[in-house]
């Protein structure tokens, strides 16, 4: 098996995994999306009868809040906590003032498109997915988001989606009389009222079906098929905070080479470097103002963080090929003395996976940028780690394989492009890790407008228009590590 086939994951498997992070992204139940899906491919069928459409309405359900991670931060700066504010958002329980300041951020959505029609075309998923994903905020009167398209230029699965998910979201907010009430007012300004009308005659029946199926996930439908790299789905978790980008690779790489030098069996390396790119799925659950916090936590909050793993493990339970390494993955901040999170588990329930993962994320964390601090160097972070394990956090000897690993990968790790030139490469990483034009510019010690030209320059040979669309791409290429 070569290293890209170990990472590999079903299509379905993928598009699982990245509802997931989109559920807990927007503050909906896990398994929201999957519900939607089905919900959507009712509607298209009873609309269209069988065929193609319904995968693609599929996918476009599964994929809806791909992109919601990438905008993570603008929702935080706006609403003050992107998860719980887009929950109020979506159930029609926000404030009417801020409701009215995210109608007029457009930038918002341009974001959550672009890096949604980005993932689908990563994937291979076509036209009509790519399109439908990129219409979710229009609306039949032409008053929708990001550019207010007329009703010819909106494709239907867009509606039908759009429709699942407010059937979904508003019946179990607010009771189904309340929501199909509702619905009925949007006919023919947000979807079409034919739609409209056939969800409404529907909706009971639909519901009851969805019921008596239960949480049955898509993904094990059948068997083979298409796959694709996990990468992608690290990389979409990684979206939600800039300082993050390339974060969930950088674990990986390290984390499977510690793991060789340790002699872990093949089947072994294949799920730690699956758990070391999902190891931050659960952060999707936590709003951002708390990741950016500079200083103690607030009242809470720690709580929140310390249940990241735990919501890790959640969603990867639902999703076959993800059980083994969402379980590894869970154990990413445990500590041999107990002191880890969020079992609280003691060095003898930690085996060897387990105490490779957490020592590597730690790693990864130490020798990188945070908002409150600058990254330590590969010498200083040898010497924490080493003094953390001499207090009986890590184990000493996993210690000596990271520590040895990251060496070794650091010796060829080094992308090249001929895509981008090397200072492209260069002001492409910088921007990636949230840095501003200003603070680029300072970094690599050349002019502002030096920066905004080779920005101008790596969005049009890229085909983007935003900065996280940019870094997804840019990961996806291997432009930027």
């Amino acid at each position: 098996m070569d290293e890209a086939q170990r990472f590999e994951i079903s299509l379905d498997g993928a598009l699982a995994a990245i509802a997931q992070v989109g559920d807990l992204s927007m503050g909906q139940p896990l398994g929201h999306s999957r519900r939607v899906a089905r919900l959507a491919r009712m509607l298209a069928q009873q609309a269209q009868g069988e065929g193609e459409h319904l995968r693609v309405v599929e996918q476009i359900a599964l994929l809806r809040w791909s992109g919601c991670t990438a905008n993570a931060d603008g929702f935080a700066h706006l609403l003050g906590d992107d998860v719980e504010g887009r929950r109020a958002m979506l159930d029609h329980t926000l404030a009417a003032g801020d409701m009215a300041a995210v109608l007029k951020t457009a930038q918002l959505a341009v974001v959550h498109c672009e890096v949604s029609y980005q993932i689908a075309r990563t994937l291979g998923l076509g036209a009509d997915v790519e399109s439908g994903l990129c219409r979710v905020f229009e609306t039949y009167d032409g008053t929708g988001r990001p550019f207010g398209l007329s009703h010819e230029h909106i494709p239907l699965s867009a509606y039908q989606v759009v429709l699942a998910g407010d059937l979904d979201i508003l019946a179990r907010a607010h009771g189904l009389e309340a929501a199909l009430s509702w619905i009925s007012q949007q006919a023919d300004r947000r979807y079409p009222a034919a739609l409209a009308e056939m969800v409404i005659r529907n909706a009971e029946h639909w519901l009851m079906e969805l019921d008596a199926i239960g949480d049955v996930p898509l993904e094990n439908r059948g068997q083979g098929g298409q796959h694709v790299s996990l990468t992608l789905v690290g990389d979409v978790i990684d979206l939600k905070l800039p300082w993050l980008a390339g974060h969930s690779r950088r674990v990986r790489d390290v984390g499977v080479e510690a793991g060789r030098l340790w002699g872990l069996p093949e089947p072994a390396l294949a799920d730690l470097g699956k758990a070391s790119l999902i190891h931050g799925l659960g952060r999707a659950a936590v709003s951002n103002a708390v990741w950016n916090c500079n200083g103690s936590l607030p009242y809470g909050a720690v709580e929140r963080v310390q249940l990241v793993p735990y919501w890790t493990q959640k969603a990867t339970r639902q999703i076959s090929e993800l059980i083994r390494p969402g379980e590894v993955a869970a154990h990413a901040y445990e500590r041999l003395d107990g002191s880890g999170y969020f079992r609280g588990a003691l060095a003898d329930s930690l085996c060897a996976d387990h105490r490779l993962l957490a020592a590597t994320v730690a790693w990864a964390a130490l020798t990188a940028n945070r908002p409150w601090r600058p990254a330590y160097t590969e010498a200083q972070a040898a010497r924490m780690l080493e003094a953390h394990a001499g207090k009986g956090l890590f184990d000493g000897a996993v210690c000596e394989a990271v520590i040895a690993a990251a060496h070794g990968k650091r010796k060829f790790c080094q992308p090249r492009s001929a895509l981008l030139t090397p200072r492209e490469c260069s002001v492409l990483l910088e921007i990636s890790r949230g840095a501003s034009n200003k603070q680029v510019a300072r970094i690599l010690g050349i002019s502002g407008s030096t920066v905004r030209t080779h920005t101008e320059s790596i969005f049009r040979k890229l085909g983007c228009s935003t900065r996280a669309s940019a870094t997804l791409k840019g990961l996806t290429l291997g432009l930027i590590a």
